[in-house]
């Protein structure tokens, strides 16, 4: 038996990949086929679109599958399958940082287009049409939303009034000077599975084993280890240096007199407080990186 399951092809491809092997699964992409390999014999894989992904999966091509957010509502819009597919892992992650990415309504920043009710009547340009029709319906406009194949943002002013277009840092929409009226919604990538497919013990639980995992590697991102020791008589000092939320482990060592100390930090803070605590007495201070966290 083996486990049918979708990696996104495009924008999140390497990302992904990226995640995976932070998980102790190397996948293996050729420009030449739509198979990747993975080091892991129970696992079959295959690259498609985010866009399509909710589909293969509610249609059961596919046991499970990487994808947005946004393109779940926008297949859970088009067809009404709600229930088909379950979510069994919420994984922040984008294409350029680990973090959500919103879809936003924008206009040009010189237009007199200030809201959603400023659209009545006019054209909207996005790749998320279904979900856009949705979020006008609820505003109770009337709209023209267009399918926009791509470079969404230089269609304002003369192939569309407005765009709803996914932005991570809003940096693309202010360079073609273009200001955001709304947020749609806020996406991140999920884990997502065909019913069909959790109620077979074996995927079930393989499923949950690769989520565990995955959600480990991106609890570490960001975050290394840092081990040193100390004289007792200097532990207090060097416990106040660290941060608040963390419980360093304290271990004995073979002189009752000194102490080791073991924690997880995030790396931005390394720079400035390892010279902190080499001053306040620590010794054989060694910082590692860290793949999973598992909570």
């Amino acid at each position: 038996m083996k486990l049918k399951l979708g990696i996104p092809k495009g924008s999140l491809q390497d990302a992904t990949v990226q995640l995976f092997a932070r998980a102790g699964f190397n996948i293996y992409v050729s420009s030449r086929s739509y198979f990747p390999t993975i080091d892991d014999p129970d696992i079959e894989c295959m690259l498609i679109r985010a866009q399509e992904m909710a589909r293969y999966v509610s249609d059961g091509v596919l046991d499970a599958g990487l994808t947005g957010l946004d393109w779940i509502a926008e297949h859970e819009a088009g067809d009404g399958t709600t229930g088909v597919i379950e979510s069994i892992a919420d994984l922040i992650y984008a294409k350029q940082s680990f973090g959500k990415v919103r879809w936003v309504l924008a206009a040009p920043e010189d237009s007199s287009i200030k809201s959603a009710k400023d659209l009545e009547g006019k054209t909207v340009a996005t790749e998320l049409v279904r979900a856009t029709r949705a979020y006008f319906a609820r505003q109770g406009v009337n709209v023209n939303v267009e399918f926009s194949w791509g470079a969404t943002e230089v269609k304002p002013p003369m192939l569309a009034d407005a765009i709803v277009e996914v932005t991570e840092t809003g940096s693309s929409l202010r360079a073609n000077r273009l200001r955001i009226l709304d947020t749609l919604m806020e996406s991140n990538t999920q884990m997502i599975a065909n019913k069909t497919a959790l109620a077979d013990p074996w995927k079930k639980t393989k499923l949950e084993n690769i989520a565990l995992l995955l959600k480990a590697a991106i609890e570490a991102q960001g975050r290394v280890g840092l081990m040193l020791n100390v004289e007792r008589k200097n532990l207090s000092a060097i416990l106040s240096l660290l941060p608040a939320l963390q419980r360093p482990t304290i271990s004995n060592l073979s002189d009752d007199q000194w102490a080791a100390v073991n924690t997880i930090i995030e790396e931005r803070t390394v720079r400035d407080l390892i010279p902190k605590l080499k001053a306040a007495g620590a010794h054989g201070i060694v910082e590692y990186p860290l793949n999973k966290i598992v909570l």
